[in-house]
């Protein structure tokens, strides 16, 4: 009887049952032209179990019990929607039809332009540095706001600078070991292949292929398969690092045997840029050819690179600026009838890649990737050996040097007897080409004179043109392993081992009508460079003054694991990596040991990050990030001056970093929010700044010795609160707001040494001690910027948007010997110069802070549909009312450290070592069109 009962039970129950495990919920994601958009990603608040859509846009959700439930539909660079529906008890299959998600505006427009040459200066201090921000939007309105709107004025989200980001292709990292930073000119061009990263994480978030550093990762799958089938045709005309774009791009799409081949070609050129003689010639290629041998294995091919040819602008003091305007220009000057830049980057570091694909079992996937990158990367500049310095803006050769003098109360100033000469000499200067730009006729006649001596002997040249080359060659292998152990649970690993060999020399680019060039060091009494080859005549073409090469050796493991519950999810990341570096000499160098490989330097990182999110519901979530790792020192941070010295830098460790941050994130139909705060740590770090100092006395011109200005031991925080806001206010129109408050600062007072070409190595202990920096602010971007917008999206896919952004707390990077007691304590005595106050202290070392700046952009844009074929323009405007005043980056000069000259060089109008500085362009507008079919 109970068996029977049991039974009955059992059939009772089994119907209904059966029924609620059957309910199916699905859907089809498009975009605005009905094309299906794969690999969206569909979280469902309710539950843990999250899906992606696949190559036809379809997704499910099986076993749904009756209720209410929300779903969030996400796709990098487009708008996230958020679909809310009830699924009923007699329902077994529930067709949520077809979700179009939009192409967000700033992808649409597909224009964000990195000026890089910002990184070509050799001046010192701190450039304006590319962020990755700059080169892909994130999810939220923050992560748009401050990559397209804020990020053209070179602000860098939490003060983080491009050394502390990662951009991988295919997993390889295209840091460079040199200084750690991301060169985008490696890939420059490449906007179609580029425009969607795989994986794009912000900050210090867990990355599935890295662990990743503080600036986040940016990860580019170059599949051939994974780009949409097309044909891609664009131009572009613009008055910022160039005026000309060209594009094309062809994607095959997978066919029924296997192969998928996608090309990208393109050139970007300018004759004259909007700032004098910065004319530019890059190309870019990229082929990527795929073969599938079946679902579960294929094999990709990758190549690309990016010729590039490019002058460079140079950075300037104020006089420079008052007298010539801010688009003047130090580094060219005419020569028969043209332009002639003397700093000229000519960079082609091509990157080859072979990557297998393994899909193993029904949830795992190894893929494995082997490149080789290698090339040269040339910057060029004026040299000369006992001769005056032919920069036009050498303070000696300034107005303000020549008609200056001291007045009765102290105080530099331009009499009323000399106001008429120093405005004959500013006419002069806006008059005179071969005044205000480099004198190319001048520097040929000198060496023309210079050719025989009296006695009809050969001699050297007076001036010539070099070429600083560092010559790579690069091999990377990386493998990723990733498995599902469970539904809601996920593992990935990581390996990467690295071999580089960088050859480093200086190459005779133009000798400027000499017969040769002497290979001699004018800082060490005409001492030969190389002692094993002392009587070396340096023909176009040979190296000269120094040659060496690098070695690192590195690898990396990483394993990161994410699980995901109804209402938490978890995400961790740890990390470990082995590396060695070392130095090998070419040339003997007189004073400094040189020749020969130098001690290895090793160094062992370890890390850990972790990601907690906390659903509160469907719309609402609380999300912590904390990291804490060490960094290993990059080569220019290990090696003091590796162009004389095999010496290892005093005290360099590895950097210790402590990040956390803590958000709340709203998402609603509505209104999209983000809130959070940020707290970020970086101790034990080694900061090395290199520029040219003149050694010059009144009587003996030497030339320009390369300092190196080392502090050791560096802290610093970055902390702030970041708010990012988008607001629908009717289904076309919405609002973006954002804020980033912030406070970058040095904790502490670093030691200070340095090595020059003519002194050698100077320690703390023997003369500098320590640099009073505590307080100091982080210098390189505003700390503070704020960004209200406006866009219009028509449903008949044009739109239009403005914003309007302010940018507060941006600071002068300073010279650290300037802030030592070296400064006013008199070396002879031992005490401090007569007349030190602690009032003129603070005046000659207080840290130098930018005027606020408002910036008004704005843009519009429409796309087209002709059956099979999409057209598309666009126009952007950045700096609408064409302000001049914002100072992008500078740095003070490394000279005056003596109480006495800097006290009266701070009194002039026009100090003789002022700042050197870059102002912004002004008004700059970026027009594209774009054919694609």
């Amino acid at each position: 009887m109970i068996k029977k009962l049991s039974l009955i039970s059992l059939f009772t129950l089994l119907p209904a049952s059966y029924y609620f495990a059957q309910t199916t919920v699905y859907a089809y994601i498009k975009d605005a032209q009905g094309k299906a958009v794969e690999n969206a990603e569909i979280d469902l608040a309710q539950s843990a179990n999250d899906v992606t859509a696949d190559k036809i846009g379809y997704f499910q959700f099986v076993d749904m019990q009756p209720g209410h439930y929300v779903i969030t539909v996400s796709k990098q660079n487009f708008d996230s929607k958020i679909i809310e529906f009830d699924v009923n008890a007699d329902e077994k299959r529930k067709d949520l039809g077809v979700i179009n998600l939009t192409v967000s505006g700033a992808a649409e427009a597909g224009v964000m332009l990195v000026d890089d040459s910002a990184n070509d200066t050799d001046e010192g201090g701190s450039s304006m540095q590319p962020t990755v921000g700059l080169l892909s939007s994130g999810r939220d309105a923050f992560q748009n706001v401050t990559a397209f709107e804020l990020g053209a004025y070179w602000f860098r989200p939490r003060g983080i600078e491009n050394r502390f980001e990662d951009v991988l292709f295919n997993g390889v990292s295209m840091s460079k070991n040199d200084d750690g930073k991301v060169d985008f000119s490696n890939w420059g061009g490449l906007n179609d292949v580029t425009r969607y990263p795989y994986e794009n994480v912000d900050n210090i978030t867990p990355s599935e292929y890295a662990f990743g550093n503080l600036g986040g990762v940016v990860y580019y799958n170059t599949r051939a398969s994974s780009y949409r089938k097309q044909t891609s045709l664009a131009y572009s005309f613009t008055n910022r690092s160039y005026f000309h774009r060209a594009m094309a791009t062809y994607s095959s799409g997978l066919s029924k045997n296997g192969w998928a081949f996608t090309f990208s070609g393109s050139r970007r050129w300018a004759d004259d840029g909007v700032l004098d003689g910065t004319y530019q010639d890059s190309y870019a290629y990229f082929a990527a050819i795929e073969k599938q041998f079946s679902s579960r294995h294929a094999i990709n091919f990758t190549a690309f690179g990016s010729p590039t040819y490019r002058a460079s602008n140079s950075p300037n003091t104020q006089e420079t600026y008052d007298i010539m305007g801010k688009n003047y220009n130090a580094y060219w000057g005419w020569q028969d009838g043209e332009k002639r830049n003397s700093r000229i980057r000519k960079v082609f570091e091509p990157m080859f890649m072979i990557s297998d694909y393994l899909k193993l079992g029904k949830t795992s996937n190894w893929n494995n990737t082997l490149s080789y990158q290698f090339g040269r990367d040339g910057r060029s500049r004026l040299d000369w050996f006992h001769a005056a310095d032919p920069n036009p803006t050498y303070y000696r050769k300034l107005p303000g040097y020549l008609f200056q003098d001291v007045d009765s109360d102290g105080g530099v100033q331009i009499t009323a007897a000399e106001q008429p000469l120093y405005d004959a000499e500013v006419l002069k200067w806006q008059t005179d080409p071969n005044v205000s730009q480099i004198d190319w006729n001048s520097l040929y006649n000198a060496n023309y004179l210079n050719r025989y001596d009296m006695n009809g002997k050969p001699r050297g040249a007076v001036y010539t043109i070099v070429d600083d080359v560092n010559k790579d060659k690069t091999i990377n292998f990386v493998s990723h392993f990733d498995t599902r152990l469970a539904s809601n649970w996920k593992l990935n690993i990581n390996f990467n081992y690295q071999n580089l060999k960088s050859d480093n020399f200086r190459e005779m680019k133009d000798l400027l009508g000499a017969l040769y060039s002497n290979d001699l060091n004018a800082f060490n009494y005409d001492a030969p460079n190389d002692l094993d080859n002392p009587d070396r005549k340096i023909m176009v073409g040979d190296r000269t003054q120094y040659s060496y090469e690098l070695m690192r050796n590195q690898y990396a493991l990483n394993a990161s694991t994410e699980v995901d519950f109804p209402k938490w999810n978890f995400v961790a990341s740890v990390f470990s990596s082995y590396s060695e570096s070392q130095r090998d000499g070419d040339y003997r160098h007189a004073r400094f040991n040189s020749k020969g490989k130098s001690e290895l330097f090793d160094a062992f990182d370890a890390g850990i990050k972790g990601k907690i999110t906390y659903k509160i519901n469907g719309k609402n979530f609380i999300v912590y990030n904390g990291a804490f790792f060490s960094l290993a020192p990059t080569l220019n941070e290990i090696f003091i001056s590796p162009r004389v010295t095999n010496m290892i830098t005093p005290s360099v460790d590895n950097q210790i970093i402590n990040s956390n941050d803590l958000s709340y994130i709203l998402r609603s139909q509505i209104l999209k929010l983000r809130v959070g705060a940020y707290y970020t740590t970086i101790n034990n770090a080694t900061e090395i700044s290199r520029y040219y100092a003149d050694v010059s006395s009144a009587t003996v011109d030497q030339g320009n010795a390369l300092v190196a200005e080392i502090l050791s031991g560096v802290n610093k925080t970055y902390k702030g609160l970041e708010l990012g806001a988008e607001l629908k206010i009717t289904p076309t129109l919405s609002a973006t707001g954002v804020v980033s408050y912030g406070d970058y600062r040095i904790t502490n007072n670093p030691k200070v040494s340095t090595f020059d070409d003519d002194s050698g190595y100077i320690s703390s202990e023997s003369r500098w001690g320590n640099a009073k920096l505590k307080d100091y602010k982080i210098a390189g971007t505003p700390q503070k910027a704020y960004s209200l917008g406006l866009r219009y999206n028509s449903t008949k896919f044009w739109w239009v948007g403005a914003s309007a952004n302010y940018l507060q707390d941006q600071f002068l990077d300073f010279s650290a010997l300037n802030k030592t007691t070296s400064l006013f304590t008199d070396p002879i005595t031992g005490d401090n110069y007569n007349g030190v106050t602690p009032e003129l202290i603070e005046k000659l070392t207080a840290q130098q802070k930018f005027e606020d700046q408002f910036m008004l952009n704005a843009n519009i844009g429409k796309s087209f549909l002709f059956g099979k074929y999409r057209m598309g323009v666009s126009l952007s405007v950045n700096n609408i009312l064409n302000n001049r005043d914002y100072v992008t980056g500078g740095f003070e000069q490394g000279r005056n450290v003596n109480f006495p000259e800097a006290l009266l060089d701070s009194n002039r109008k026009y100090p003789y070592f002022a700042p050197k500085l870059w102002y912004d362009r002004g008004t700059t507008f970026f027009a594209n069109v774009y054919l694609r079919f």
